[in-house]
Order: structure tokens, then sequence, then C-alpha cells
């Protein structure tokens, strides 16, 4: 899988990939992937080719083998995790206030943070910038480039269908420096920092992911 980048953003196009992708690694839905294929209709190049492999995996596959390997893959997998301050925060104090951050975001762009998952949420991320304030979104994932990049790492390494999906995210930023390449090397290998507190839980989120059984 190659990550490539351009040197000046096209806003039109990065946001129908970030709304597609914000689709494609929700929690695996038939609207959604409806939704997503006829976005993809109006995208091209190397970014959209990326987005149609996740897409055409989800549609090839079994709903409830599709739902048990969402969860497989990214809740029972901490390093496939898609809350990006986990990766630069750990559990530690740090972290509340970085969730802060993204919540903060969202205000200043007028709406109010998600309730039904925590507003680093990665999809969440991509569907504020997507839907919302391209420019802030923008800012948030060039911000937590490494967290993405080591999430693309996992699933690359898990070869899992959605690791196009990450991918093609990525080809909306700016390339990785030699220097953010070896921080998400190295977080792969180490872990997050680590610093046990007792966090309350973040309850902050764009849309829902959905539960078996649920509507």
């Amino acid at each position: 899988m190659r990550l490539l980048s351009r040197t000046r953003p096209d806003s039109l196009h990065d946001t129908l990939v970030w709304q597609c992708a914000s689709l494609l690694l929700s929690y695996p839905d038939q609207d959604r992937l409806d939704i997503g294929e006829e976005l993809l209709a109006h995208l091209d190049g190397d970014a959209a080719d990326l987005l149609r492999h996740t897409a055409a995996a989800l549609k090839a596959g079994d709903p409830m083998r599709l739902a048990a390997d969402y969860v497989d893959t990214f809740d029972l997998r901490r390093r496939a995790t898609m809350y990006l301050t986990y990766w630069t925060a750990g559990d530690t104090r740090n972290r509340g206030a970085a969730m802060l951050e993204f919540a903060a975001a969202y205000r200043a762009a007028g709406v109010e943070p998600p309730r039904a998952e925590a507003p680093d949420y990665l999809p969440v991320v991509l569907e504020f910038a997507a839907t919302i304030d391209p420019v802030a979104g923008r800012r948030l994932l060039v911000d937590y480039r490494v967290s993405i990049d080591v999430l693309r790492l996992a699933l690359i390494d898990a070869d899992s269908r959605y690791a196009h999906a990450v991918t093609a995210v990525c080809q909306t930023l700016p390339a990785a420096t030699t220097e953010v390449a070896q921080r998400a090397q190295r977080l792969t290998q180490t872990g997050p920092p680590a610093e046990a507190v007792g966090l309350q839980p973040f309850t902050l989120t764009v849309p829902p992911r959905r539960t078996e059984g649920g509507g």
C-alpha cells in the first residue's frame, strides 16, 4: 500500500474522502455503505481506489461476520484503537485535556460535541471535517497524524479490510515527516504513555456506533 500526498489540498476532494472514510470506518451498516458508494461515484484517483477496496470488501462480507470482525479489530485490539488521544496521552491526566480540545473545536465551529462517542473517535473527527469545518477538521487530523499512522500500520499488519480506508485519509494530509514516521513506529512497539489515574469516561459524538441488535 502506497502513502501518497499532494502538496496542495483539494478541499472538495478531501471532504468527500473524509466523509466516505467516516462511513466505512463506522460500525458496519448497509445504509452507511450505500451512502459511501454514492460518494465514491464522485471521486477518482488513488484515495478513491483505496476507499473502493474497503467498500467492496464490506459489501462482499456476511453482516454478522462483519460486525464480529469490527469489534475484534477496533474494540479488542488496543493497537488498532480509533481513539486518537490514546496514542498521544495514553491513560494519563493529559488525555482528558486532549479530548477537551476536540470538544472545544466542535463548539467553536458552532456544533455541540457528540454524545454517544468520544470526540477524538476517528469517524467522528472525519465527519466533522467533512461536513462542519474542513479547516478545523484538517488541523485536528494533522495534529494527530502520529495516531492515525499507528492505526494504519496496525491495520496493515493485521491485513485488515479497513487499512485501505485509513490510508486514503493519510493521502489527504501532508506527507509524514521522518520524525512522525519514527514516532509512529516507536509507539507500535512501546505503546502509549502509561499512568493509570482512573479517568472518568468522556462521553461526548457524530454518528453513534451501533450495537448489535440496535436500530
